[in-house]
């Protein structure tokens, strides 16, 4: 049955497989085993960026395509549901139909780009992607009517997901049973759901042409496969996946603007993220989004703790000033050069091999 509902693409190593356990209990049991509201974010935000990392990776992994436009769709995916709930009010009618035009205008300008891009060469194509998505968040920051322009759009969810809805009087293990934990639970099942799909996707026959176009697409058009309309459908497929993932995003936070799911920083973690998890491997969307989320939310707190217990070294300049709280991001890069050293295949890639070394 496991192997089914995985789609006979198993870890493969049972450190992996454990590994994935823990992390899939720990997002299922944060509400009850860390109470509180950042840890709730973080845990939401691994989730959004497990299924939007997912579908980038179906692109880069899978296919072999580098696209800058994939915060574009889930930019989309974002801002359809702020804009309709901001227009109707707060009620799953709104929902629906946000969600429903975002995936429609991803459907197009995917299937747009895909047809009149993926013929160029590879490196041409990632610039033309890269005019794309830069056009759309200046369009997006101009259209004030309609999206706020850079103060974004706040808007209510259905009462049923609002914070201030009780279904418990008393709280069940510590968290509070309201509908932010249902939200909560909504992005979990939608995200685990979303992610089994892709994992589906990858391993069916369309996904074998998949990766036999990344490893030598010349050799795919020879056999009769025609690689630009696969290409077309995996850009597609990807585009309406991490417009899903923007819509499950703007539905936590109640509130989008340019610079939560239309940054090209947020591109950058995405493909940081890839490459730390594994590319090809649905599984590195997972470890790589815990691990990057984690350091990125975490870090700086860890570093307070730090230079507060080594007070000596306060005397030392250059040493208090390298361990100091504020330059958390200049350690967060020495982890990923770390990370991407030790790991050039990823994590998921490096459990993978050291499987099948033998005894």
């Amino acid at each position: 049955m496991l192997n089914r509902l995985l789609s006979h693409d198993l870890p493969r190593n049972r450190w992996l497989a454990l590994l994935l356990i823990l992390m899939l209990l720990g997002l299922a049991l944060t509400p009850f085993l860390f109470p509180g509201t950042k840890a709730l974010n973080v845990a939401a935000k691994i989730i959004v960026f497990t299924l939007l990392v997912a579908s980038y990776d179906l692109l880069l992994g899978y296919t072999g395509i580098v696209s800058f436009a994939h915060t574009m769709f889930f930019g989309i995916g974002a801002y359809g549901v702020a804009i309709a709930s901001t227009r109707m009010g707060p009620s799953w009618g709104a929902l629906a139909l946000g969600v429903g035009g975002a995936l429609l205008l991803s459907l197009v300008l995917s299937l747009v780009i895909g047809l009149f891009s993926l013929r160029v060469k590879a490196i041409f194509f990632a610039m033309i992607t890269l005019a794309v998505a830069a056009a759309f968040s200046t369009l997006a920051s101009q259209l004030s009517d309609w999206t706020g322009g850079e103060d974004g759009l706040n808007f209510k969810v259905p009462e049923a997901l609002q914070p201030g809805t009780q279904y418990l009087e008393d709280p069940l293990w510590g968290a509070s049973v309201d509908g932010r934990l249902l939200t909560y639970y909504l992005l979990f099942v939608t995200a685990v759901l979303l992610v089994l799909a892709l994992l589906r996707i990858v391993n069916s026959p369309f996904g074998r042409v998949l990766q036999a176009i990344r490893e030598n697409d010349f050799r795919a058009e020879a056999i009769g496969y025609r690689t630009v309309i696969f290409r077309t459908l995996s850009n597609v497929l990807a585009a309406l996946f991490a417009c899903l993932a923007g819509a499950l995003l703007a539905i936590w936070l109640r509130y989008n603007g340019p610079d939560t799911s239309l940054s090209f920083e947020i591109m950058l973690d995405i493909l940081l993220i890839v490459v730390i998890g594994g590319m090809g491997t649905m599984y590195g969307a997972l470890i790589g989004s815990v691990l990057f989320v984690l350091a990125q939310s975490y870090l700086q707190n860890l570093m307070s703790l730090a230079s507060s217990a080594l007070g000596a070294v306060d005397g030392v300049p250059l040493l208090s000033q390298l361990i100091s709280p504020e330059r958390w991001l200049l350690w967060l890069g020495v982890l990923f050069v770390l990370a991407v050293y030790h790991f050039p295949s990823g994590v998921v890639g490096r459990l993978r091999a050291s499987g099948r070394q033998p005894r």
